[in-house]
């Protein structure tokens, strides 16, 4: 059963979400509001490691650095600037697509933003890890480490979510 619109809602040619008493255009409000508070929990961890990885260079054992370990900090630190552009991407859209009138597609392309930036921020934190394990360890403890935040990550970040929403839609 339908609940029963409001003049509000007359009034800006839309139905009542299912399940919820908003428009879709009240949805499309919540939802950016709900994205922007996710993006500010996300948003200090890439930057912290921001700051990490553009201080290395500078640093006394960064001269000790094996060419292959130079490499894998430069391809962590585009991984990190790349996650910092598909994170901070939607409060940029935001800003300009302002009183557009345009917030489901806004919606929408920000929750794909996200999703790319948090991978490519799972991609970074696991290439870091690989990093400094391998500066400070040798064989196992660096396989075993790595392994060991990338599968934490995939599973917390890729698997579970992805199992409930293939248990939602059955």
């Amino acid at each position: 059963m339908t609940p029963p619109r409001t003049s509000k809602e007359a009034a800006k040619g839309s139905k009542p979400a299912p399940g919820r008493r908003e428009t879709r255009f009240e949805r499309a409000d919540r939802n950016m509001g709900e994205l922007l508070q996710e993006l500010r929990v996300a948003l200090p961890g890439v930057q912290v490691l921001f700051a990490f990885l553009l201080t290395v260079p500078f640093a006394q054992g960064f001269q000790k650095m094996t060419n292959e370990q130079v490499d894998l900090y430069f391809g962590v630190l585009l991984a990190t600037a790349v996650s910092t552009a598909f994170l901070i991407a939607p409060t940029a859209l935001h800003r300009v697509l302002f009183r557009r009138r345009d917030k489901e597609y806004l919606v929408k392309l920000s929750n794909a933003l996200a999703i790319v930036g948090l991978l490519v921020l799972g991609i970074a934190i696991t290439g870091a890890v690989l990093l400094i394990a391998d500066f400070i360890f040798d064989g196992t403890k660096v396989a075993i480490s790595t392994i060991a935040i990338g599968v934490l990550l995939l599973a917390l970040w890729v698997a579970l979510p992805l199992g409930r929403r293939l248990s939602l839609s059955r």
